[in-house]
């Protein structure tokens, strides 16, 4: 069965075609700037020029009725969404609704839907899987705010947690590995990269996660500020004479590790700054791993306990380093981990514990875009059984 995977952005799009019984990607791409140039005015624009490259002499794709079922990622499902779903216009419409809790990330996703219906005609199914519904299961207790109950009820205001698909992905990863044993592990999973979270996860349901209502909470990140007072946001929209669409972009798209580091957000470039001297580098490097470690002492008490720590995402797979401070600051609770091992491990399926350590770690590469095309292939058979 070969799907196509779409992960749209405000102004970008990426696509892979897998065919999933082998799991091989036979076509994939990544269109940026979208609405602001020529080139590429809107999302179906995109569409037509993705069609166009699956369909020439490069492409590997040459008759696109091959393409069984098309799935798309949408961030934000809010407590709508419990499950990926058929997209119809009751779907098209709930998502717009959404938009509110997401509006630069809904939007979007809907853009694209339109799209790819326009480009590719109602004859292929397609679906949408919701980053969220790996957290559907998340207690009130972890899901609500200490704001007016009013607001929760009128406007659905609480946390719903993000990269669901990474998340759940590695997950199953780990219960693979473990096979019979894998019932009642307390398992931690790290997506760590540009945007980053924390998940806390036991007998398939994940208890608490670090982003909230929107993915800007939790974690520094590449340009996000994470967890903050939100006294301080109000404190400096009055200082600095600032609305709040203004101030929405300064803490996801100016702030993160960008901001303290003055230099990137790339580890790679981070590190190499450390080693001369840039002592705002190191700074950035130390929040982020002092955080992780933090949010899993906090995450082992709402598991009760801790069996095994997965480390994924563009950070979380090729950074030893930081792998290397978080793990240090757990050594108190029995971590024991080898040290080349970990040095070693470069986008790599490892493990990063010792025999003798009570918690187990792990390094298990990410594949979303997979996980996306399973959920649509699923969705597709319930419907069509």
């Amino acid at each position: 069965m070969k799907t196509l995977v779409i992960n749209a952005g405000s102004s970008s799009m990426k696509y892979q075609v897998i065919e999933l019984e082998t799991e091989q990607v036979l076509a994939k791409g990544n269109y940026e700037g979208i609405g602001f140039s020529d080139e590429l005015p809107d999302h179906t624009t995109a569409f037509h020029l993705m069609k166009d490259k699956l369909t020439s002499d490069e492409g590997k794709i040459v008759d696109l009725s091959e393409i069984a079922a098309i799935g798309h990622r949408v961030v934000q499902g809010g407590a709508v969404f419990r499950e990926s779903v058929l997209i119809d216009e009751k779907v098209m419409e709930e998502i717009d609704e959404l938009a509110t809790l997401a509006p630069l990330h809904n939007k979007a996703h809907l853009q694209a839907i339109k799209a790819c219906f326009e480009v590719f005609g109602n004859e292929i199914p397609q679906v949408a899987v919701f980053d969220n519904v790996f957290f559907k299961d998340l207690p009130e207790k972890a899901y609500l705010y200490g704001i007016p109950y009013e607001y929760y009820e009128k406007y659905k205001i609480r946390k719903y947690g993000f990269h669901g698909t990474s998340h759940k992905y590695v997950y199953d990863e780990y219960l693979k590995i473990k096979g019979e044993k894998s019932e009642n592990l307390k398992v931690i999973t790290c997506h760590l990269g540009n945007g980053s979270s924390i998940s806390a996860t036991t007998n398939h349901k994940a208890i608490d996660t670090t982003m909230g209502l929107t993915p800007l909470d939790g974690l520094i990140m590449g340009t996000r500020c994470g967890s903050i007072d939100p006294a301080a946001v109000l404190i400096l929209q009055q200082l600095e004479n600032i609305g709040p669409k203004e101030m929405m972009n300064i803490l996801n798209k100016e702030s993160g590790l960008r901001s303290v580091s003055g230099i990137s957000y790339d580890m790679r470039q981070l590190k190499k700054a450390t080693t001369e001297g840039n002592k705002r580098a190191q700074t950035a490097i130390d929040m982020l791993s002092y955080q992780v470690a933090k949010y899993i002492g906090s995450f082992m008490i709402a598991l009760g306990g801790l069996d095994t720590i997965i480390f994924t995402g563009g950070i979380g797979e090729h950074s030893f380093f930081v792998r290397e401070a978080v793990m240090d600051y757990l050594r108190p609770f029995g971590l024991t981990y080898d040290k080349k091992t970990n040095d070693d491990a470069y986008g790599v399926k490892a493990k990063l514990s010792k025999d003798d350590s009570k918690i187990e770690v792990y390094v298990l590469p990410t594949n979303e875009e997979l996980e996306i095309a399973f959920e649509t292939k699923e969705v597709i058979s319930r419907h069509q059984g």
